[in-house]
């Protein structure tokens, strides 16, 4: 059984930004930049203009480190100090639910485990400490 973690941070409109910085900063290289925009367009969640260039995900390689990127969107306000979150990337979906229903207890789950674009099983859930979590399985393992 195998998982792997990495650093999340959130920001709130200014994604592409920092992710340029860190990349300067730390000698990183960027892996990608996908804006909400990019998305395959769905008609039951009509996407609002103002967030088409706002960044649904960017990654950042710094050495053997992921850092991963998103702006906030409608439903989920950017309060200071919780921009950072962990995201847990477990390869098999049964794992998944044992960890993020482990998380979940005494906490809360924020985006319930469920199938998406880029993922088989992806959900988000803050721990009774108020720590969350992305549970993402990787596309190509199911």
């Amino acid at each position: 059984m195998s998982i792997s973690l990495n650093p999340y941070l959130i920001f709130d409109g200014n994604t592409k930004e920092a992710v340029h910085f860190y990349e300067k900063a730390l000698g990183g290289k960027v892996m990608g930049i996908m804006t909400f925009g990019d998305m395959p367009a769905d008609p039951n969640y009509p996407l609002l203009e103002e967030m088409k260039d706002r960044v649904m995900h960017a990654h950042l390689k710094v050495g053997d480190v992921d850092l991963m990127f998103s702006d906030t969107h409608p439903g989920m306000p950017f309060q200071q100090g919780n921009m950072i979150q962990l995201a847990i990337h477990p390869k098999e979906e049964a794992r998944a639910r044992e960890i993020f229903d482990a998380l979940a207890d005494g906490g809360e789950a924020i985006m319930p485990l469920q199938k998406t674009d880029w993922s088989p099983l992806y959900g988000q859930v803050k721990d009774k400490f108020g720590v969350t979590f992305q549970v993402n399985v990787p596309e190509e393992q199911q």
